[in-house]
């Protein structure tokens, strides 16, 4: 980049190539599929807390089946 700044100079050019760029990348960038790092984060601790109470349904449903195999 800086060498296309150099063969341009300090003209108007120059600046009119930073915003194409620019508006190109941004225009790219908003085709991803992308969060922010809030909704990261919060979905992550969501899913954390969801794993931790499946672990204790399966923990409780094994104890059932095992109460059940035992009185069976």
């Amino acid at each position: 980049m800086q060498q296309l700044g150099g063969l341009l100079g300090e003209s108007g050019l120059k600046g009119e190539v930073d915003r194409t760029l620019r508006v190109m990348v941004q225009s790219a960038l908003s085709k991803l599929d992308m969060v922010s790092r809030d909704e990261f984060d919060s979905q992550a601790e969501i899913l954390a807390r969801t794993r931790t109470r499946v672990e204790q349904l399966e923990q409780e449903l094994n104890a059932l089946i095992q109460q059940s195999e035992a009185d069976g």
